[in-house]
């Protein structure tokens, strides 16, 4: 399995080490021929891009891609804020940008005060090891189908990682939309159990590595070894051995041109 494009990375611009075109580089070197720039979205408390950052943030990653060769999708790590399915992302915002990943985090603007559960919630259940409650999951995995309807979703992002949803409806929901369910290389964030179920689906999957340093671009150590445990079909990984995903915000972009 050898990876094509990383659709998940982090700079200096938000919670990475590295500058843009040293991730550029790094991308050169291992081989991939596009990279994914998608800092922590707006909303995120402390390690959000900020808007007034993007215009920058765009020419540094264009003369990354002039220099390095690798293309270079302006992408922004979503967060849902809640039950509504409201993520970062303006309607004018969506034409600027390449690149639609949507996750779950803790330290966020959440839309209301309830809404708060889909992170700190979710995070201190995880920490303390107590079992989620059926209406927390209820919650959890409305949100996220409600974000997949309403916002044109490449990639969902690490889905179930210090929260508790449903993976398998997500995922059907996901399959029907047509986004992309990202298996992690940074962090195991399915069971093998779930995993398998979620494919079980037809759901197309991406792998990606949510590097947040250069020794980390292009890494599917995790990601393979959980993906051979589970026997998940190499052509259902769309990101790998020379194929290139269809995204959502690309052909909402032509659209709506």
């Amino acid at each position: 399995m050898k990876l094509t494009a990383d659709y998940h990375t982090h700079t200096v611009y938000s919670d990475g080490k590295n500058t843009l075109l040293e991730n550029f580089r790094r991308a050169k070197e291992v081989g991939l021929r596009e990279i994914g720039c998608t800092e922590h979205g707006f909303s995120h408390v402390f390690f959000g891009l900020r808007r007034k950052e993007v215009p920058q943030y765009a020419k540094e990653l264009r003369e990354a891609e002039a220099e390095t060769g690798v293309k270079g999708l302006l992408g922004l790590e979503n967060n849902l804020r809640g039950i509504s399915g409201l993520c970062d992302f303006t309607e004018d915002e969506l034409r600027q940008f390449d690149l639609y990943v949507m996750g779950i985090h803790v330290l966020v603007d959440f839309e209301k005060l309830r809404d708060s559960k889909l992170g700190l919630g979710s995070l201190m259940r995880t920490k303390l090891h107590a079992k989620p409650s059926k209406s927390l999951v209820k919650y959890t995995t409305q949100a996220y189908i409600n974000a997949i309807k309403r916002n044109p979703v490449d990639i969902l992002a690490h889905i179930n990682y210090c929260c508790f949803a449903d993976p398998v409806e997500v995922a059907k929901c996901c399959r029907d939309y047509g986004t992309y369910l990202e298996i992690s290389s940074k962090k195991q964030h399915l069971t093998d159990e779930e995993l398998a179920a979620v494919a079980d689906t037809g759901v197309r999957f991406v792998v990606n590595s949510d590097a947040h340093a250069i020794g980390r671009i292009g890494d599917t150590k995790l990601a393979e070894e959980q993906i051979a445990r589970v026997g998940i079909p190499l052509d259902r990984i769309d990101n790998i051995d020379g194929r290139l995903p269809s995204f959502r915000l690309a052909a909402w972009k032509r659209e709506h041109a």
